[in-house]
C-alpha cells in the first residue's frame, strides 16, 4: 500500500480500523517521522474516537474510550525497561477488550503477544510512504476468521 500524504496515511488507518476487533494488537514500525502517529490518528478516527489523538511519547500510553472499541495507543520509544510496561498494567491492554496500537515495539520485544499484525512504514521521500502489513501467530485465524489477503506482505 502506498501513501503520498499525511491525509492519505490517515485514510489508510481509517480503512484498516473497519476490520479491527477486541483484542487486536497492531504494531507500528518505522523510523522517526515515518507516519506512525498519523496512521494511529486514522485508525482512531476509523474507530470513532472523538478525542484529539496525540503521540504518547512522554506518557507511554494514551487511552481513548469514545469509539466503538477502546483504543490503547502505546509509544515504547522512551522505555528504559519492560518493567515500566508491567507497572502500567500491560496485560490489561494487550489482547484485552480494545485495540492496542504499539509504536516502537522493538524496544521491548519480549513484552509482545504471540498474535499480532505488524505494519511497517517505509519512507520513500518527503511524503511518499510504503506500508507492508504482515500477520504473526494466529492473528485472524481464530474462530473461523480468515487471514486471506493479510498474510505475507501487502504493498
Amino acid at each position: 500500500m502506498i501513501s503520498n500524504s499525511a491525509e492519505e496515511t490517515r485514510k489508510l488507518g481509517e480503512e484498516l480500523a473497519a476490520d479491527l476487533r477486541p483484542g487486536d494488537v497492531i504494531l507500528l514500525e518505522g523510523p522517526l517521522g515515518a507516519g506512525k502517529s498519523e496512521l494511529a490518528r486514522g485508525i482512531a478516527r476509523g474507530l470513532g474516537v472523538r478525542e484529539t489523538v496525540t503521540s504518547p511519547s512522554f506518557t507511554i500510553l494514551n487511552v481513548y474510550t469514545s469509539g466503538r472499541l477502546p483504543l490503547y495507543h502505546f509509544d515504547w520509544y522512551r522505555l528504559e525497561s519492560e518493567e515500566e510496561l508491567y507497572e502500567l498494567g500491560l496485560e490489561e491492554y494487550l489482547g484485552g477488550d480494545g485495540v492496542a496500537l504499539v509504536e516502537w515495539p522493538g524496544r521491548c520485544p519480549d513484552a509482545l503477544p504471540a498474535d499480532f499484525e505488524m505494519i511497517e512504514i517505509i519512507p520513500e521521500g518527503e511524503c511518499r510512504r510504503t506500508f507492508r502489513i504482515r500477520t504473526h501467530g494466529n492473528f485472524r485465524k481464530q474462530a473461523g476468521t480468515s487471514s486471506e489477503g493479510l498474510e505475507g506482505n501487502r504493498e
